[in-house]
């Protein structure tokens, strides 16, 4: 299994100083924290795109850049692009040139977006929400198979006997796509043969078994092997020395967020009854000490079977410090015991198996 952590770079006020930790100095530290991801042997590192105060990346490509000359292994994703709202063309000679930059470490991670700022700003109706995004991942999985084109469409001009130019080191350029739930972009995905990424925030992460399953029916009954398809899963994960540490480090940051978001959405406030509950064996929060970690990442590895796992650690107001140690617990404790239990028992993908199926 792949190990690795996302970030929206989010702003906030520090914590410990009372500061408020804007897009400038939010931007320095996740490059930071890009790098020791790298250096503590963690596999993934992905960067999200939001158009808001309260996060600092716009343009997840132009990080992914400056991470790529102060790394050496890890592989750089978006996590995600908003490809209903951005132009494909574009996308692709964005990541194309990042994984040259990053000698061969690209991905592209896409969703629709939970957030739904960018359509406005860039001209969008959102009642297009849906046939945009289906519309522009055809144009994006179009270009990355034929360096000549020919395309038409609904929402952008049409594409005649035209060259997309740089083409990308890895051939095919992994392209995910990202899901919180709907099940017409499972079986989109499936369809597809596109390895798929759960984002699982809340509730019980076994509630989400069926749509897993769903994924992959869909891809058997579109020809494709299940077994070849990667699926990853994306969590708020938090690691301390230990499991109260770690629950009072993260609670505030977590609350905030969620209750922010809730405002927004018409939930109610999160509280700490809650926030307990999710930390539990069972719930969706991976929140505690590194033993606590790793035994619920196999814990839901035995629930999915999947191939990455992705840590969402820096939620409202954690401190960058706090961010670095936890990144450093996780590639240091959780991930060398996480890979030893699934090696022993048989369920590691070797090597040559996780090649074969990167650039799917």
């Amino acid at each position: 299994m792949e190990l690795g952590v996302y970030s929206f770079g989010d702003t906030h006020r520090d914590p410990a100083t009372g500061l408020m930790v804007g897009a400038h100095q939010r931007m320095r530290e996740l490059i930071d924290e890009i790098e020791l991801a790298d250096q503590v042997g963690l596999d993934v590192f992905g960067v999200g795109e939001h158009h808001r105060a309260d996060f600092s990346v716009s343009a997840p490509a132009m990080v992914l850049a400056a991470a790529a000359e102060r790394t050496n292994r890890i592989r750089l994703t978006s996590a995600v692009t908003v490809l209903g709202s951005e132009d494909p063309v574009r996308v692709f000679e964005q990541y194309a040139t990042l994984d040259l930059l990053s000698d061969g470490r690209a991905e592209i991670m896409v969703g629709r977006g939970s957030f739904t700022e960018s359509f406005p700003l860039f001209g969008y109706d959102l009642r297009d929400y849906e046939p945009l995004f289906a519309e522009k991942l055809d144009l994006l999985l179009a270009l990355r198979e034929q360096e000549t084109i020919t395309w038409s469409g609904r929402f952008r001009a049409p594409l005649d006997n035209q060259t997309i130019y740089p083409r990308p080191l890895q051939s095919p350029l992994p392209i995910w796509i990202a899901v919180g739930g709907t099940p017409a972009s499972v079986v989109r995905a499936g369809t597809l043969g596109i390895p798929l990424a759960v984002a699982i925030i809340g509730g019980a992460p076994a509630r989400f078994r069926p749509l897993v399953e769903l994924y992959r029916d869909a891809a058997r009954a579109a020809g494709h092997d299940p077994a070849s398809l990667r699926l990853g899963i994306n969590s708020f994960c938090y690691i301390a020395d230990t499991s109260q540490r770690a629950a009072e480090e993260f609670y505030p940051g977590y609350a905030q967020a969620m209750t922010q978001l809730g405002r927004e959405r018409g939930w109610g406030p999160a509280t700490r009854g809650q926030f307990d509950q999710l930390r539990g064996p069972h719930g969706s929060l991976l929140v505690g000490s590194p033993e606590e970690i790793v035994e619920k990442v196999l814990y839901e590895h035995e629930l999915f079977g999947h191939t990455r796992f992705l840590a969402q650690m820096d939620v409202g107001c954690q401190s960058h410090a706090r961010v670095m140690h936890a990144i450093e617990l996780f590639g240091t404790r959780v991930a060398p015991a996480v890979r030893a239990a699934l090696r022993d028992a048989g369920t590691a993908p070797s090597a040559a198996a996780g090649e074969s199926v990167r650039g799917i």
